[in-house]
């Protein structure tokens, strides 16, 4: 058994010379029916470790026969992967108008509540599947045609979107700024999260902030909670999407990568979308948290600034997180200062540069943690 194979090119912008910016979307359609699985990474521009792990998984799909169809779309920003500063790449927001690449996709939930009443008692779960994903894709169409136009970003977002929501398993690969590996998992799909090799987890309410995962769960949740007490029976689409943060950004290695593509693998194996696969998840200790206990830690003061706690290390309330050195004090005892854990954590990111300005998120931990 063998997969079938295409390779497109989908038109994701236009540059200022008129010349359209495309990016590759590679299709594994396997001989057996199955889920559809959809896989994107660099939507922001920096984050470019997730084209090493679709790299990795191309090579793995075209020995492994699947179920279903995987869609992987790496590099989905052509755009914020160009946009430059001396050394660095400046590609979290949209240059023109500053929105942020991932924030820009479609969630209405007075739609959802509509469709759910027109929902017919007699209608299979196949049924309304296919009917809601349609009337979102028009959406999606409609407003790509909207005769005012949109931003580069939302334009972006939408295409993309439009791509994902036809999908039952959606995976975003990021990545942090200086980050060890993390995933944010929804809480009704807590389960899946020790499907993935990552040992650190986020779990999110379904509620909708702008990102792509959450553009893909939040809908389907949304109308399973409304048809269930419609039917007074619990009502389950199966659709699941999650963001993996897998390192650091600016960053590649195609070592990581094979882990990560691994670890993605043992997930879409569980999910029934491989053919006799022996990709199993690995048994490791996963930590997890609740989105409200993932604090982040501002500067007081800027500075520069040692990074002394590593990503991932578990860390006692007192111990020193960083050192900070103030250029205007160093011939006083205030020419330095330590910066101490509030309580137990992890920290799981940390700002990517040594000179800091007041305000800045230093680091992202998890506090409140627990094994999954």
């Amino acid at each position: 058994m063998s997969n079938q194979f295409k390779k497109e090119y989908i038109v994701v912008a236009q540059n200022a010379s008129g010349r359209n910016m495309n990016v590759p979307l590679y299709r594994f359609i396997g001989e057996k029916p199955g889920p559809k699985v959809y896989i994107q990474s660099s939507i922001h521009g920096a984050e470019v470790q997730g084209n090493v792990v679709i790299y990795h998984l191309i090579q793995r799909l075209k020995q492994m026969p699947i179920c279903g169809e995987v869609i992987l779309v790496p590099n989905c920003n052509p755009v914020g992967t160009n946009i430059k500063a001396g050394e660095y790449t400046l590609g979290r927001f949209d240059p023109v108008n500053g929105t942020n690449w991932n924030r820009g996709y479609f969630y209405d939930e007075s739609l959802i509540q509509a469709f759910a009443q027109s929902v017919q008692d007699d209608e299979s779960i196949p049924q309304i599947k296919q009917r809601f994903r349609q009337q979102i894709k028009d959406i999606l169409a409609e407003k790509l045609e909207e005769s005012w136009g949109i931003g580069l970003a939302q334009r972006l977002n939408l295409k993309l979107q439009q791509l994902a929501f036809d999908a039952d398993f959606v995976l975003d690969l990021h990545n942090g700024p200086v980050s060890t590996r993390h995933i944010y998992v929804p809480e009704y799909a807590q389960s899946s999260a020790s499907l993935f090799n990552i040992p650190h987890v986020i779990l999110i309410p379904n509620k909708f902030a702008g990102a792509l995962d959450e553009a893909t769960f939040c809908p389907w949740w949304t109308l399973q909670t409304l048809l269930s007490d419609k039917r007074h029976k619990p009502i389950e689409f199966g659709v699941e999407a999650f963001t993996l943060e897998m390192g650091s950004q600016e960053v590649i290695s195609f070592t990581d990568g094979e882990y990560d593509a691994n670890s993605i693998l043992s997930y879409l194996n569980a999910k029934g979308c491989l053919v006799k696969s022996d990709v199993y998840p690995q048994t490791m200790r996963r930590v997890a948290t609740y989105l409200k206990n993932y604090k982040v830690l501002y500067t007081q003061q800027g500075g520069m600034v040692e990074y002394l706690a590593k990503p991932g290390e578990l860390i006692k309330q007192g111990q020193p997180l960083a050192k900070l050195l103030n250029v205007d004090e160093l011939d006083t005892p205030n020419a330095t200062e330590m910066i101490l854990a509030q309580c137990d954590l992890i920290p799981i990111l940390h700002f990517p540069s040594a000179s800091i300005l007041s305000g800045t998120q230093l680091y992202k931990c998890f506090t409140h943690y627990f094994e999954l």
